[in-house]
């Protein structure tokens, strides 16, 4: 079932219910494999590898998802670039049990910052060919998810809240990523209307959607 056919709240309350047991077997996988990669890693000028064992000793930091989030996209190459360019798509967010009592006055914000781990992403790379450009940038100056500690976050419309699943729209985000924290979006706080872009100020592309370069299981045919 994908979040394309939900056309009701019974479907949608049916629809975050089976996936339930499948997110807290993919949180527990996830949270392996960020624990694995979240300690402190030493870099590479050109590759950064993803190997705990070339950082320092550390104990580093540890976060476990709160909850995964559904889409109709089911590899990179093809999920909106942002959710600017993603045309409405619509996606759910399920919140594992034991958060859900956080998404109390939730259905009061049009639009939430849904942060979450980068599960499909190739190793972090400090110089990056981001999609509106091709001019190899610094990552930091970037949205690419190639990155050191794989983050990412998107302002998405808020479409409805049912039980412990959250309907949405402008999903530009891969079906299955660890959600790992929900923040309000509050235009005061996050909108600078006028601000400076950089790069982006020059940029004339009009992609939409992301290609391969990005993906961790293509990157990994190149590597062999």
């Amino acid at each position: 079932m994908t979040v394309s056919i939900i056309d009701s709240n019974r479907n949608l309350r049916r629809f975050c219910r089976c996936h339930s047991i499948q997110s807290q077997i993919r949180g527990m996988i996830i949270f392996l494999c960020i624990r694995q990669t979240s300690r402190p890693r030493k870099p590479d000028m050109e590759y950064m590898n993803h190997k705990p064992e070339d950082g320092p000793k550390s104990q580093g930091y540890h976060f476990a998802p709160i909850g995964t989030i559904h889409s109709p996209f089911r590899q990179p190459e093809g999920t909106p670039i942002q959710p600017s360019r993603a045309r409405g798509a619509k996606g759910t967010v399920s919140l594992e049990a034991a958060f859900q009592q956080g998404l109390r006055d939730i259905e009061g914000f049009e639009r939430i910052w849904l942060i979450y781990y980068f599960h499909e992403a190739p190793p972090g790379q400090l110089l990056v060919r981001p999609f509106l450009d091709t001019t190899p940038r610094g990552v930091f100056s970037t949205r690419s998810p190639a990155r050191p500690t794989p983050l990412g976050m998107s302002a998405v419309r808020l479409l409805g809240v049912h039980d412990d699943c959250l309907e949405v729209a402008d999903i530009d985000v891969v079906d299955g990523t660890p959600l790992l924290d929900i923040k309000p979006y509050v235009p005061e706080f996050d909108s600078y209307p006028g601000s400076k872009a950089g790069w982006f100020d020059e940029s004339s592309s009009q992609m939409q959607h992301a290609d391969d370069r990005f993906h961790l299981e293509n990157n990994r045919k190149r590597e062999i």
